[in-house]
């Protein structure tokens, strides 16, 4: 009998593996033509169950369109707008998994990193005094290193060559520091005579800040509602939680308004705007912008400044990224066919060009650093092996793109819960820091509490370098210092002591 090779059907067959008989999908036609080119079958999958991973990695970081748009981060730059903003990070999100999907054909999506962005508009634009344009000349040098460094093979070099005391710290850091962030402007945290302090909920003064007061309260169940959703194994507890904190922030204020607090009659001011807007916003303020605006205003005094702003972004970017592979990999197992003989990722040579392509196509278009979402591992724990899996994650981010109007509805406190969440996952493994040995636990502390009770993350960097080569020069162990750490470590001093 001839097979009917134009058939979309797929074909049932029984075949022998380990001496059991196991059905197998054969898939013919065009679905046989992309099983082929993805390696379904080959990696014990099927199209259903890559769909529904891609389905699943999608919901759990979907909520970076919101976050990384809101007024708490890129939009509370000046001529950044929500609209604009959103539309950059779902091309940056769909051109990074694209990547993904056709040149390393693993199941991992790519969006603007958390962390990164925040280091981004808090450290590199109102600490270090640079544009939003110098800031995408920063990230789009950074993302050429990175590649260089891809290319080159001097990946495996550098990881090994920075403590890992400080390595991961790094991670660590960054989340406290968006945590921090998230509190500040959910309201949670305010000024006080101590320089931070908590927002009052004296219910006497509701009427004179009741808004304010909702907004800090719904920060907070915003937390608590994706860690229960978390706790309940629910695929897109971030979301879901960002979502059901701002129905509550709305329904609080309106029986604020009911109460009588005049605060919060202005947030029932809402004008719905036209998705198209928003694509004009990214053509005119966003797209390109590093070329057109990139040099300006940047003097020979900043160019130390430059630099180490320049090798934070790719050293977070580096470790981001390979740590997410390896840890998601090795946690579905050598059977899932994601690791190889040596313990190596499959194809993470050309995951890493991907990361980097990602993050040089992100700042032409106006966004921070694009890596490799953690998040994929939801994805791939739900049984995505391949680069369907990131396909389809490609195809709903840019269904999502005209859903602007709608995601701009969602108040900053409902996206602050996101934030801190994503600061516990990022403290997650201090514990293999060895706080026992002053050579590790110094650097490792000096990086995660300088980052967040300065404000910034290169600071915190900085300060992990330093420290620990003048401990180890200190004790003898001049040895223990790789060439890589005394050459950033002369570069953060350097910086420290001429530039600031």
């Amino acid at each position: 009998m001839v097979e009917n090779q134009n058939t979309e059907e797929p074909k049932v067959e029984q075949e022998s593996a380990g001496g059991e008989a196991v059905a197998q999908t054969k898939y013919t036609g065009f679905l046989g033509k992309v099983d082929n080119y993805f390696g379904i079958t080959k990696m014990k999958s099927s199209f259903k169950t890559e769909i529904l991973a891609g389905l699943t990695t999608f919901m759990t970081m979907v909520y970076i369109l919101i976050v990384n748009s809101a007024d708490t981060m890129f939009s509370a730059l000046p001529d950044v707008t929500f609209g604009g903003m959103y539309i950059v990070t779902a091309i940056s999100a769909i051109v990074g998994t694209l990547l993904m999907a056709f040149l390393a054909k693993l199941p991992f999506a790519q969006a603007p990193g958390m962390g990164l962005n925040a280091f981004f508009v808090f450290t590199i634009c109102f600490t270090m005094g640079y544009s939003y344009a110098n800031g995408l000349l920063i990230v789009l040098c950074s993302g050429v290193l990175f590649l260089l460094l891809t290319i080159v093979g001097a990946r495996k070099v550098i990881v090994r060559s920075v403590p890992q005391s400080i390595r991961i710290a790094i991670p660590a850091g960054i989340g406290l520091f968006i945590a921090f962030v998230g509190m500040q402007n959910a309201g949670l945290v305010v000024d006080s005579a101590t320089l931070v302090g908590m927002k009052s909920f004296n219910l006497l003064a509701f009427t004179s800040s009741g808004a304010s007061m909702i907004a800090a309260a719904v920060s907070v169940l915003s937390l608590l509602m994706i860690a229960i959703f978390s706790k309940l194994n629910i695929k897109a507890s971030v979301v879901l939680g960002i979502i059901g904190s701002a129905i509550l922030y709305y329904v609080f204020c309106a029986i604020g308004f009911a109460c009588g607090s005049e605060s919060c009659k202005a947030v029932f001011d809402i004008e719905f705007s036209n998705p198209i807007q928003a694509f004009k916003d990214f053509g005119s303020m966003n797209f390109g912008k590093v070329f057109t605006e990139g040099f300006k205003g940047i003097e020979g005094s900043m160019i130390f400044d430059f630099i180490a702003a320049l090798i934070a972004f790719a050293m977070v970017d580096m470790f981001d990224t390979i740590g997410t592979l390896m840890g998601t990999c090795q946690a579905a197992g050598k059977e899932s066919g994601l690791i190889d003989d040596s313990g190596e990722v499959k194809n993470i040579q050309r995951a890493l060009l991907c990361d980097s392509i990602a993050t040089c196509t992100g700042a032409i278009l106006g966004t921070s650093t694009v890596t490799t979402f953690v998040e994929s591992s939801a994805g791939v724990a739900e049984g995505g092996r391949t680069g369907l899996t990131s396909l389809v994650v490609a195809v709903l981010f840019a269904i999502a793109m005209f859903l602007s109007p709608i995601a701009a509805l969602i108040p900053s406190c409902a996206t602050a819960g996101a934030l801190m969440y994503v600061g516990v996952l990022m403290l997650r493994n201090v514990t293999d820091i060895d706080w026992k040995d002053p050579a590790a636990a110094v650097p490792a502390f000096l990086t995660i509490s300088i980052m967040s009770f300065t404000y910034s993350i290169s600071y915190g960097i900085a300060a992990g370098f330093i420290s620990y080569s003048l401990i180890k020069l200190c004790t003898g162990k001049v040895k223990d210092i790789s060439p890589v750490t005394a050459v950033l470590s002369f570069v953060f001093l350097f910086t420290f002591l001429f530039t600031h």
